[in-house]
């Protein structure tokens, strides 16, 4: 049985000068930079009103050449956002936006959301979906490391009895 090393991904971070905790912190910026960047592509083909699109290439369903012009603008948009140059550039695009993708569909999926896509065709609502659809992904991404933060908000007040009593 071959026993796996993290020797080289410590050396990969030592030759670019990072401390190995500080990719972690790097993977985070650009994976929310490719998320934002496939949003940006997919609210900008649905603001066009192409909101079938959006939802056949989602679901898998759009035409090959639909998919690739997709992928391109998003590729070419995520190069310009991450700063990078060369081959190092590509490289990380190559691996972040398939994953970023990849994680979009399963969280679609997982929520039922392309059904609700494909039953409303209005422009607002698909905005508002896709708008959803970024942030469980995020969460999905990137989830709290169970620092159990939540939004308090004034109705878990009152149910919690949090507010202090005037008894």
């Amino acid at each position: 049985m071959k026993k796996f090393s993290f020797r080289p991904v410590f050396n990969a971070a030592k030759a670019t000068g990072l401390l190995a905790w500080q990719t972690g912190r790097l993977f985070q910026q650009v994976a929310k930079k490719a998320l934002d960047t496939v949003q940006e592509v997919l609210r900008a083909e649905i603001q066009k009103g192409n909101v079938q699109l959006v939802t056949d290439f989602l679901t898998d369903k759009a035409l090959p050449a639909a998919k690739a012009l997709l992928l391109e603008r998003m590729a070419t948009r995520l190069l310009l956002r991450i700063g990078l140059r060369g081959a190092l550039a590509t490289n990380v695009v190559g691996w972040i936006l398939p994953f970023v993708l990849e994680s979009l569909i399963k969280v679609g999926v997982r929520t039922g959301l392309f059904a609700k896509l494909k039953s409303n065709a209005t422009v607002a609502d698909t905005l508002h979906r896709l708008d959803e659809l970024k942030m469980a992904t995020w969460k999905y991404i990137n989830p709290d490391a169970g620092s159990g933060v939540e939004l308090v908000t004034d109705d878990n007040i009152s149910k919690n009895n949090l507010l202090p009593s005037n008894e």
